[in-house]
């Protein structure tokens, strides 16, 4: 039987503890940290799986001194609040009715009939919490060995219990995958417009998720080949998808860290009023938003002065825009905007009256300021002195 390798995570004391009040032969750990774990990548969340119902968690938790938060108490879902990071504790289910968006489930006993309603076999595995041993239902192991990702079962019911599996499949194709398994395309493609269902909220973040991996150029690609990437951004055609390719190139030539959002704005036409209304429909942030649509004015003209560009439209838009335009963002690392040395009330004492003339030359002083790279104050006053001399 293969069993989880020890791992840091796996020694803490606050989780030994934790395990301790449950009881380990009442606790699996299961999904990312053991997936994870058998691949030798680092642990940033644990989840356990118990066939107690929350109330039960709860007490024994309580009786150890360990605080709990409901977070999906209606799903099972109990939080403990640990001190080297918090652990979700969620009660084995099944599914009772699926309608592509969510799920009414009950509790279950048995670990295989939680593992049955879960997406993908590498992601259906359970370990015993002291002797580490895994329970593999579905052969997730061989499929993680193998670079695989299969879904439990047929693909189509598993798609069509939850839409969003067709947008995992791909990220997790990204991740852990080699070659395409062709069920799982095949379904991802015959069932792809029942994606216009989903709330645009969770398309968004999952397209977010997928961006944010190394390298998802050749999974966008096969998104589009099969018809799903056009259900869930339209606006990323054959050219799209090739700047992506691009902006991953010069992100890895300049060592610039994968960025969702910069990607995304390679997936749409460099057109603002598009960005925005991009934004709108995946319910973006404000700040997310305002990103966008400053990437999407980016122009050739950009590559030519990136520090005034920086100035002008801030440091992040501006890398995104140099990266995109495949130049060296090197010049804004560790790079500061300055103020302009010239305020105002100077001007007024150089005789010109209050008034919108004022903004006018502070405005063509702070132009030639920029342009000439931001020299110091007794440059500032020299271009002041022109700029008054000229009217």
């Amino acid at each position: 039987m293969t069993k989880l390798p020890e791992a840091d995570w796996t020694k803490r004391e606050d989780l030994a503890q934790l395990i301790a009040a449950l009881g380990a032969d009442h606790t699996r750990y299961v999904g990312g940290a053991v997936r994870d774990s058998l691949l030798g990548k680092d642990i940033h969340d644990i989840d356990c799986a118990t066939p107690m119902h929350p109330a039960e968690v709860i007490d024994r938790c309580k009786e150890a001194g360990i605080r709990t938060v409901p977070t999906g108490i209606d799903h099972g879902t109990v939080t403990a609040i640990l001190p080297q990071g918090n652990v979700e504790i969620t009660t084995l289910r099944r599914d009772v009715s699926t309608d592509g968006r969510r799920a009414t489930v009950a509790f279950a006993t048995e670990w295989k009939e939680d593992a049955s309603r879960r997406d993908f076999t590498i992601n259906a595995l359970y370990a015993h919490p002291e002797t580490l041993e895994i329970d593999d239902f579905f052969g997730g192991v061989a499929d993680l060995e193998a670079g695989r990702v299969r879904f439990i079962g047929d693909a189509r019911e598993r798609i069509r219990e939850d839409h969003l599996r067709i947008l995992r499949y791909f990220r997790f194709q990204t991740r852990f995958g080699g070659d395409w398994d062709d069920e799982a395309t095949a379904a991802c493609q015959e069932l792809a417009s029942t994606l216009k269902g989903l709330s645009r909220e969770r398309v968004g973040w999952e397209l977010q998720n997928l961006l944010a991996l190394p390298d998802p150029s050749a999974t966008v690609f096969k998104m589009r080949e099969l018809g799903v990437m056009q259900e869930v951004l339209p606006e990323c055609g054959q050219r799209e998808a090739d700047t992506l390719a691009q902006l991953i190139a010069t992100e890895h030539a300049y060592a610039a860290e994968p960025d969702a959002m910069r990607r995304l704005a390679a997936l749409l036409p460099a057109v603002p009023p598009v960005a925005e209304a991009v934004s709108a429909r995946l319910r973006l942030s404000r700040s997310q938003r305002e990103r966008l649509a400053c990437v999407a004015a980016r122009d050739t003209r950009d590559v030519e002065a990136p520090l005034a560009l920086a100035y002008y439209e801030g440091v992040e838009c501006a890398r995104d825009r140099l990266l995109l335009l495949r130049a060296d963002p090197g010049a804004l690392d560790n790079w500061t905007a300055p103020q302009l040395p010239l305020k105002g009330g100077e001007i007024v004492e150089r005789g010109m009256a209050k008034g919108p003339q004022v903004a006018r030359t502070l405005q063509e002083v702070e132009r030639r300021w920029v342009e000439e790279g931001f020299p110091e104050r007794e440059r500032v006053m020299a271009m002041l002195d022109d700029v008054l001399a000229a009217g």
